[in-house]
């Protein structure tokens, strides 16, 4: 065999999962390529320069991608030693945007911590995974008390109270609060929690929410007062209000309409060209479905369709329960963003302000991200090749 194709197999069969690597790489490369073609009009806009917003992803890509390889090394299973310190600490970055000084505000929400030098970042990225190393360690040290309904289920979901009520009072950040509470369900679910509970609970739970939904919905909280209801009105009847707050998404749905079955060609929207806001971020899928087409989207969205199938298929090789929830969790976050921005910007539920994974703009989620990726393939790696 020629020493050519001895190194390409030798490489295709590491211990890692060789196929959940390749999709990563693909969706981080067409990531890159949509941020500079999303963002290139808004950024000529702003300073001159197309290449600023893509310029930035790819460096923020560069920092994953080597994040990614060094975690990928790391035995994930020391991460579990520190699952209580690691829940402290999330719920205490989550404050650190009303530390004068550090905290940002945009669009009437304060979601961001301003770090001298480097930029700004969201502490609720950083929460995320970390409530999935939390309930993964926590679950699976418990895993003898999941069948009792106080000690299997509500005694975990009471861990949820500080991150959300943090998130939803102090961020205003009702989107990442519903993210994080599926992701912990699921996890419970998966780690042998009782269906049954969530269930009968459900529907006294479900009032609670409602009502303390109607009355963020209807207080606002921030300089738009009332955005999220405007959401939801929007959502109805877009056309209803078309230049004011149903115009995102009527754009939004203009440039997947326009985009046929194989789209205007890289480089060719007309909607980008500010008529959506700021396209290179959560509504990018009506770019790429605008210059991409139908066999664009439907590409993109099997790429994830295997991301979510190696992740799923990871946890079921997992050598333990810990790396087993682990995976479900970052699987279970990347599924969940990928279903919601999609019906964001396909205008099937309400503006949610859910970023895509390795397209939005946004050196946080990217980051925070690939390293998740990494902890994957280093769970695949114990559990062999899938």
């Amino acid at each position: 065999m020629p020493k050519k194709v001895k190194r390409i197999s030798k490489f295709v069969n590491q211990p890692f999962d060789f196929i959940l690597c390749v999709v990563v790489f693909i969706l981080l490369a067409l990531g890159v390529v949509m941020v500079l073609s999303a963002s290139a009009p808004s950024a000529l806009a702003e300073d001159g320069k197309t290449y600023t917003y893509a310029g930035k992803q790819l460096v923020f890509a560069i920092i994953g991608l080597v994040l990614m390889f060094i975690i990928s090394k790391i035995d994930y299973r020391f991460y579990k030693k520190f699952y209580w310190p690691v829940y402290a600490a999330s719920c205490i970055i989550l404050l650190l945007v009303v530390v004068p000084g550090l905290g940002a505000s945009e669009g009437g929400a304060t979601r961001w911590v301003r770090v001298p030098a480097i930029g700004q970042f969201q502490p609720s990225e950083l929460t995320k995974i970390g409530l999935i190393i939390f309930y993964a360690g926590y679950l699976s040290d418990h895993k003898n008390e999941l069948k009792d309904f106080w000690k299997g289920f509500v005694k975990p979901l009471c861990f949820l109270i500080p991150p959300i009520a943090i998130l939803f009072f102090v961020q205003n950040h009702l989107s990442a609060s519903l993210i994080i509470a599926a992701i912990s369900c699921i996890m419970m679910i998966i780690a042998g929690t009782r269906m049954l509970y969530f269930v009968l609970t459900g529907a006294v739970g479900g009032c609670g929410l409602g009502a303390l939904l109607m009355y963020k919905l209807t207080s606002g909280g921030g300089s738009g007062e009332n955005f999220r209801l405007d959401r939801i009105v929007s959502f109805l009847d877009p056309w209803k209000d078309k230049l004011g707050d149903g115009w995102q998404v009527i754009q939004s749905l203009y440039a997947i309409g326009s985009g046929g079955l194989f789209g205007a060609g890289l480089g060719e929207s007309k909607q980008k060209y500010l008529y959506i806001s700021m396209p290179q971020n959560d509504f990018i899928f009506s770019i790429i479905a605008e210059e991409l087409g139908f066999v664009g989207c439907v590409i993109i969205i099997s790429l994830f369709a295997i991301l979510i199938w190696r992740g799923i298929l990871i946890a079921m090789k997992s050598p333990d329960m810990f790396g087993s929830l682990v995976a479900i969790g970052i699987t279970s976050l990347v599924a969940i963003q990928v279903i919601l921005n999609i019906g964001v910007v396909t205008s099937s539920i309400p503006n949610t302000g859910i970023s895509l994974p390795f397209f939005s703009y946004g050196g946080t989620s990217l980051i925070i991200l690939l390293s998740c990726m990494g902890i994957l393939l280093n769970i695949s790696r114990a559990g062999n090749k899938v």
